[in-house]
């Protein structure tokens, strides 16, 4: 009778709950520039954080949320408030619906590789790794990136987060950087 009363053990948790998900939470920022600074800050002080797509449940004016160890917060707090990088709110993810939306499509033509990040795509031909397309968006820095990258190979180009300063220029820098993962070594 009294085993009614034993607390359970971990290993009864349904899987659908991990660990992973129980200790993860999201900044939710009203824009795009604030998660930039948010990202940036938060990896130059070691933190592990990602930038994902929002939830449909709590989205807001801005379409990136940052991914951060829960357990962080309120060192994490603190650091943001110092900079006034102020979230509009934090969100414990402890729901599988929850879950991020990858921001990353990859797409395999053959001879050519193409990365999608939101709503932009850089496309490069696989054989020396050069850029042939960069698509999407409408942010007025695209075409500029587009001329300054196209033609050149992953290793000339310039990182868009150079010369990007919109939510454009960032996926393009996030679908940049996640083709460097992809094709070259570290």
């Amino acid at each position: 009778m009294f085993g009614l009363f034993k607390k359970k053990s971990p290993k009864h948790i349904k899987k659908t709950q991990s660990r992973q998900t129980i200790d993860r939470g999201f900044l939710v920022f009203d824009h795009t520039s604030d998660v930039i600074q948010a990202e940036t800050l938060l990896k130059k002080s070691g933190w592990k954080v990602r930038v994902m797509g929002p939830p449909p449940e709590i989205q807001t004016g801005c379409d990136l949320v940052i991914e951060i160890p829960l357990i962080e917060k309120l060192n994490i707090m603190r650091a943001l408030s110092h900079r006034n990088i102020i979230p509009v709110k934090v969100v414990p993810v402890d729901n599988p619906l929850l879950e991020p939306v990858s921001l990353f499509h990859t797409r395999d033509y053959g001879d050519y590789l193409m990365v999608r990040a939101a709503n932009m795509k850089i496309t490069i031909k696989k054989m020396g790794f050069t850029i042939v397309n960069i698509s999407g968006g409408g942010c007025p820095d695209v075409p500029y990136l587009a001329q300054e990258m196209i033609g050149k190979t992953l290793y000339e180009a310039p990182h868009p987060k150079i010369w990007g300063h919109t939510l454009c220029g960032y996926a393009l820098a996030l679908a940049h950087e996640e083709l460097c993962k992809q094709c070259l070594p570290s």
